[in-house]
Parts: structure tokens; sequence; C-alpha cells
């Protein structure tokens, strides 16, 4: 009976999750204008000062959930570099402040839109998840006392080689070879008996694992993929390189990580459902590595009271806005555009990486 009430209540929730996602924003947005330390003279203008910057967050969010890596791979360049010449240089404490704040509504967002298509392999990601758990600890412990610079000038040679391995790389592999006579199988235990059938998957869709080790995975649309799960050792050592760099800078292990699943024949758009939760999940840790830590060590604290609100009051919704967009924008590019536009993001992405280097930023 309880088995049977927690498999409704995760249905339900993953159901109407786009309104549990909606109103964490306005939740926040709502309890920064009530409490959050702000000049005294704040008034409209204050509040509406930089609208714009939804405009841009929504963009840049959509993007990164689009390809499965973090968020702050966009966002920090462009508060570094974007920003700057329409307002102010940014300290790299706010700089940080806001790309963590920003990541943690997307990426939460995205995550449970990419659940509810029926794009995520649970088990695939638990296990990348608890390898990665001490690689993204020790690289966050690690930058209190590695200078910046070096990081990102290392990051970007990462980033370089990710984006050269993905041209390299077969995306056609795994493509969704469509559902019955177009019809959408959208519930588990779905109308057609030829199609996987898991009481147990959160989701719509339907996943099943046969003896040798193959998962067949149908999505919401009711169309399918067929896989293995094998490759654990090449996904292990990319995901582990990439968690340092996770808690150096905040991200890595979704750029690299992604890598190793499409080489190990995951199918690209489940590769990168799969990829939010361990770049959600990661990026979290992260966070209260960096938040907590640097005290603990004699490194950087975050001071809360010093947060630019009347930024975060639009970047937040625009990160959650985009993470629900996400998968409606994966399913519907081929993955040719896919394989483009992410070994091209990585590139640029190198470049403005080795700028910050160069400059010391």
């Amino acid at each position: 009976m309880s088995t049977s009430l927690s498999s409704d209540l995760q249905r339900a929730f993953l159901r109407y999750q786009h309104v549990f996602v909606f109103l964490a924003p306005l939740l926040f947005v709502a309890g920064v204008y009530a409490f959050a330390p702000t000049p005294a003279d704040a008034g409209v203008d204050y509040w509406t000062e930089y609208w714009w910057l939804f405009l841009a967050f929504v963009t840049g969010a959509t993007i990164v959930n689009t390809v499965g890596i973090s968020g702050s791979a966009l966002f920090v360049p462009f508060l570094i570099f974007v920003f700057p010449l329409v307002a102010y240089p940014l300290e790299p404490t706010t700089l940080v402040k806001i790309g963590l704040i920003s990541e943690s509504f997307g990426l939460s967002s995205s995550s449970l839109a990419f659940i509810q298509y029926g794009l995520v392999d649970r088990r695939l990601s638990l296990s990348l998840v608890l390898g990665g758990v001490p690689f993204v600890v020790g690289g966050a412990l690690l930058s209190f006392v590695i200078p910046e610079p070096l990081f990102h000038a290392l990051l970007g040679i990462a980033l370089l080689a990710a984006s050269y391995l993905l041209f390299k790389a077969n995306l056609g592999h795994g493509d969704p070879t469509g559902g019955d006579d177009g019809e959408e199988v959208a519930t588990d235990g779905g109308s057609s008996p030829d199609l996987p059938d898991d009481d147990n998957k959160l989701g719509p869709a339907g996943v099943d694992t046969d003896d040798s080790g193959t998962v067949t995975r149908v999505d919401r649309d009711g169309d399918d993929y067929t896989y293995s799960r094998g490759g654990y050792l090449e996904r292990f050592l990319n995901y582990s390189v990439g968690g340092v760099f996770q808690g150096l800078a905040g991200f890595g292990i979704g750029e690299l990580g992604i890598i190793s699943m499409l080489r190990t024949q995951v199918p690209v758009r489940v590769a990168i459902g799969t990829n939010h939760i361990v770049v959600a999940t990661t990026a979290v840790l992260a966070s209260v590595v960096h938040v907590f830590g640097g005290g603990l060590v004699g490194g950087h604290t975050m001071d809360l009271a010093t947060t630019p609100w009347n930024m975060v009051v639009w970047t937040v919704p625009a990160t959650t806005l985009g993470g629900q967009i996400a998968p409606y924008v994966s399913t519907a590019l081929d993955t040719g555009t896919i394989k483009a536009g992410v070994g091209g993001l990585f590139a640029v992405i190198a470049v403005a990486l080795f700028a910050m280097a160069g400059g010391g930023i």
C-alpha cells in the first residue's frame, strides 16, 4: 500500500511539476522583495533596472539545458564580458552568487522536465553522481589554494579537447525510432503491449532492461531508444576529471561527462536528460562546499547582504523558464544540429576562459 501511494504521489508530482516549478521563482521573488537587504531608497527603478537580463538568461538557460551542461558555463562569461558593456564590472564573488542562485533554479526546473519527458536513465545517473561526488568535493576544496587563472586555463584546454571529441563522435546512434502508428504513449503500463511497462519508473513513459543488459526506453511522445549501459570505466574517468573542474570553477562535469556517454553509445537525447541530474546534483554540492568550506579553511565566504537582488529577481524566473523549454528544443532538433551547437559552444567558452586566464580575472 505504501509503495503504491508513493508511486501515485510521484506520478502526480511529475504530472503537475510545471506548477510547482513556476511557483518556486514566484515565491523567491516575493521573498526577496519582502525580506532581502536592499537599499533604503529602493523603488520601482531599482527593481526594473536589469529587466533585460531576463531575455539574456532565458536564452542562455535554454541553450545550456538543451545540451545538458552547467548554466555557469555561459552565465559567468556573459557576466564577465558582456554585462560590463551595458552596466558595470562585477566582483568575482558577485559573479559566483548570481550564477549559483540562478543555476540552482534552472537546473532543478530542467531536471524535472526531462524526467517527465522520459529522457532520464535513473540507474545511470545514480552511478555517475556517486562516482563524481568525491572529486567534486575535492575540487571545491582545492579552489581555495589554487590560483583561479590556472583553473580557467586548464578548463579551457579540457573544453577544447571535448569539442574535438564531440565532432569526432557519432551522434547518429540511438536516434528514436518512433512510436507505433504515431500514437502517443504517455503512461506507465502504456497502451501498447509491445512497449516497456515499468510501474516503478518515475515519469510518464516506460523502460525495460532485458537479461543481456539492453535497455529499451520510450519517451512521452512514444519514441523509443535502445542502448546498453556498458562503458562505465570511460564514463568514470571523464566524470572524475569533470568533477574536479566542477568543484574548482562551478562547471566542467556536464561538459566533459556528456562526451563519455555519447562515446559509449548512450542515445544523445537520453545522454542529455541523464546528464541534467548529474549536473544539478553536483552543482548544488559544489555550491554548498564553496559557501561553507571557505570559512573553514580561511578562504572566501559569501555575504548575502551584498547580493544584487534587483538582478536575481530577473535571472531566477528566466533560468526556470529556460529549463522547462529545453526538453522540447532537445527533441525537436536533429542530432547534427545538437553536435554543431555543443561543439561550437565549447570552443567559444574555451576562448573566453583563456581570455579570463590571461587577464587574471
